[in-house]
């Protein structure tokens, strides 16, 4: 099983602190391998999130993500190789308003040169796993919490990236929808995607990660493998 995700004795330091933000850290992450982040505020989760999604770059060390050294590529490069490889959930979803539930899911797969009719039958198809295919001609304001983040969720899976990465997922949203979320994560990890789940949620973490990565001021104190499907 190959690594997805690889960094070697990264560390992340900010002008203003003594200390690094993160680190130094060496990882791996496997394919199809399901990773929860957790920690306190500040403990440098996030900081982790943005080094793998090439957001941000290390103050030392190597990350590499599907066999590329994302660290030393310009920050064009990255852009098209996050667009490739990397798909992205947010907290606050990050909706384009103005798009239809269809054409914020086409775009990345537009952007990255696929032709409209495949983009299209590639967002109809993540539609109805999804159970939003209803909606695909509704605008994102129309809909409830749950069923933005599917949106979301389907536009980060239209490239059939190698790397899903969540950042607190069901933060924004009430507890039914968090529960729906959940679930659509934990069916995802099962199909074999790779995930990176930063959550403050301890209960997301067991029900939808392999594996649990917990950081307390920069620094790892427990990395260890969850019984998520027990």
């Amino acid at each position: 099983m190959h690594q997805v995700i690889e960094l070697k004795g990264v560390a992340k330091r900010y002008d203003s602190a003594d200390a690094p933000a993160l680190g130094p850290l060496t990882l791996s992450v496997a394919s199809g391998e399901a990773l929860a982040v957790t920690g306190p505020s500040g403990s440098g989760k996030s900081t982790l999130l943005n080094l793998v999604a090439g957001l941000d770059k290390p103050s030392d060390g190597a990350v590499s993500v599907a066999g590329r050294r994302i660290d030393q590529l310009s920050e064009r490069a990255l852009a098209e190789f996050r667009r490739e490889y990397i798909g992205m959930v947010f907290q606050f979803f990050n909706l384009l308003d103005d798009l239809t539930v269809i054409d914020n899911i086409q775009l990345p797969a537009q952007l990255t040169g696929i032709s409209r009719r495949r983009a299209a039958a590639r967002a109809g198809e993540l539609m109805e796993m999804l159970g939003i295919q209803k909606h695909a001609r509704a605008y994102p304001g129309r809909l409830s919490g749950g069923e933005r983040q599917r949106v979301a969720v389907a536009r980060a899976l239209v490239n059939w990236p190698a790397l899903l990465l969540a950042d607190e997922p069901t933060g924004a949203l009430d507890t039914a929808s968090g529960h729906d979320v959940r679930d659509l994560l934990t069916d995802l990890h099962r199909a074999g995607q790779t995930i990176v789940l930063v959550t403050h949620d301890l209960t997301l973490a067991e029900a939808c990660a392999s594996r649990t990565l917990h950081l307390v001021d920069g620094r790892v104190a427990l990395d260890s493998c969850t019984q998520a499907f027990g």
